[in-house]
């Protein structure tokens, strides 16, 4: 079983006090031969206009050295995800969980907007601390 992210915890609270249930606390994909797990799976529960949607969420802390090696890992794995949720679980939305800090300082810069657009990255702006998701980025 993968290991999970420094975040993945405050993340999936967030999710649950935003409404969602967990359904995967890691969800499996087998693609083209290859396994995958993205963090987490889950499927939206309040909001009658949302019952029924389900997601899956990759949980990236970027509390590594190098700032731009883990965005290029969190890229990645993002695309490699997609694909295989595309082929596995097409009702299934990928987004990438940004803590607040690294969205501010990194991912508003030009070339992570490029970004962003480019690929079509779903995000899930979060607060560690506080356990909250402060903005959905579709």
């Amino acid at each position: 079983m993968p290991e999970r992210d420094a975040f993945h915890d405050a993340v999936e609270n967030a999710l649950v006090k935003d409404g969602w249930k967990i359904t995967h606390h890691h969800l499996f994909i087998h693609f083209g031969g290859v396994d995958m797990y993205v963090d987490l799976g889950a499927e939206k529960i309040v909001a009658a206009e949302k019952d029924g949607q389900q997601i899956a969420v990759e949980v990236k802390s970027f509390i590594g050295t190098s700032i731009i090696s883990e965005f290029h890992k969190a890229l990645g794995q993002f695309l490699n995800y997609r694909l295989g949720l595309e082929e596995q679980e097409p009702t299934r939305t990928l987004y990438l969980a940004v803590p607040l800090d690294t969205y501010k300082e990194f991912f508003m810069l030009p070339f992570g907007q490029i970004v962003i657009k480019r690929h079509e990255l779903k995000l899930l702006i979060y607060d560690a601390n506080k356990e909250v998701i402060v903005q959905w980025q579709n």
